[in-house]
């Protein structure tokens, strides 16, 4: 989502390393993770989240919330949130980020907050077998923001995208009504 650039070598691409499902435990490969560049980290982030604590949502932008599974601190990163079904969902287009890992960490608890608005959540991660319509969704609102990340134009066909969706971690979320 509003996490930025292209990345600029392939460093920039690598993150923790994964055993990938047909794998074996000798064979590790990393896990898909365009980093953010200096400007998307440091000035247009910092940006989209100020803006959604005014209140105001940039193209459905919101801030996600979670604890940092290093620090315990709570860690904030402007995302991308939608519907699809009556249901919610967040989609990780830079692939295994470090708000992925950390949600993954905090047993999926977060919190979705734009403005004075908070909304805790619980978060399951979506099979790679269930995500077709999650991508075919994020890429015909987000293209023009995402395909960089993604690879593939926003008319892709449902093959391109069933062969990227395990590089895309994706959760639908169960909101605590006690808000």
């Amino acid at each position: 989502m509003l996490e930025g650039s292209t990345p600029t070598s392939t460093a920039e691409t690598r993150g923790v390393g994964r055993v990938p499902r047909s794998a074996s435990v000798s064979s590790v490969t990393e896990a898909l993770y365009h980093k953010p560049g200096w400007f998307t980290a440091h000035v247009f982030n910092p940006l989209v989240g100020a803006i959604n604590g005014l209140g105001i949502s940039l193209a459905g932008s919101q801030t996600l919330a979670v604890r940092g599974r290093k620090s315990g601190e709570m860690r904030t990163n402007p995302v991308n949130p939608f519907e699809l079904d009556g249901r919610t969902y967040l989609l990780a287009p830079r692939g295994t980020t470090q708000w992925v890992r950390n949600l993954r960490a905090a047993d999926g608890e977060g919190e979705l907050r734009r403005g004075r608005k908070v909304r805790r959540f619980h978060a399951d991660e979506v099979p790679d077998s269930e995500k077709l319509p999650l991508l075919r969704l994020y890429m015909d609102k987000w293209a023009w923001e995402v395909k960089g990340f993604l690879g593939i134009d926003a008319d892709a066909p449902d093959e391109e995208l069933q062969r990227i969706a395990p590089d895309h971690p994706a959760f639908v979320l169960s909101f605590d009504h006690q808000n």
